[in-house]
């Protein structure tokens, strides 16, 4: 979410190269837009997933991951949003 906070791009770095290892596609959205304006941006684009990248969330060792057909959050250590998007940690 925090374009340039060193913490928050080596884990958005490590995350899309593990969607990119197993064959996902993956928008990886690095602008200096604000998070409002890249939420609206995946909703319009239609992407059935988001992992949420945030320099709490990192220091806590989790992400956000947001169902855009349910709208349901769900905050989860990185080690299991890995799991749940079928690679390993």
């Amino acid at each position: 979410m925090k374009a340039g906070d060193a913490e928050c791009d080596r884990v958005c770095d490590e995350l899309h190269a593990a969607f990119v290892a197993v064959g996902k596609d993956v928008l990886y959205d690095d602008t200096d837009q604000r998070p409002g304006g890249k939420f609206a941006t995946a909703d319009l684009i239609g992407l059935p997933w988001q992992v949420i990248v945030g320099p709490r969330g990192v220091a806590a060792g989790e992400v956000e991951i947001k169902n855009r057909r349910t709208g349901e959050r769900e905050t989860l250590p990185i080690v299991d949003a890995k799991k749940r998007f079928g690679f390993a940690a």
